[in-house]
């Protein structure tokens, strides 16, 4: 596979409300063979009030969801303790950003908190602002 495109809350969010920017870039992303992903933390952080549960079934099962496992957590428990954050504020990207330095590369992440997540990421992954 020639990447991963990976989404935070928001990104999902905004495929879920058929954002047209972020619908173009997944399909663009998914026409070219790049793995559309997630965790799972981040499905439940998404915005899923006002989306009918089938809409959330049918995106979701165009969608990599990761599990955060152990390791997952470990990795990011890691992340958080090299840059002086907590856990309570920046736990969910934390995970999302051990799945995106793990993930098949190139790697590019989108998301409403670039700031949080491109030092978290490192330098080796995209993050773009959606």
């Amino acid at each position: 596979m020639p990447g991963t495109l990976l989404l935070d809350s928001e990104g999902l969010s905004k495929l879920y409300r058929k954002d047209r920017a972020v619908v173009t870039f997944v399909q663009a992303a998914s026409e070219e063979g790049i793995r559309v992903a997630t965790s799972a933390m981040t499905t439940l952080e998404a915005d899923y009030e006002r989306i009918h549960p089938a809409r959330i079934t049918w995106v979701l099962s165009r969608v990599d969801v990761h599990d955060v496992t152990k390791a997952v957590t470990d990795h990011a428990a890691t992340l958080l303790r090299t840059h002086h954050l907590h856990g309570h504020t920046y736990a969910i990207d934390a995970a999302l950003a051990a799945i995106a330095r793990t993930a098949p590369q190139p790697v590019t992440v989108l998301t409403s908190d670039p700031e949080d997540l491109m030092l978290l990421c490192g330098p080796t992954v995209e993050v773009l602002k959606v």
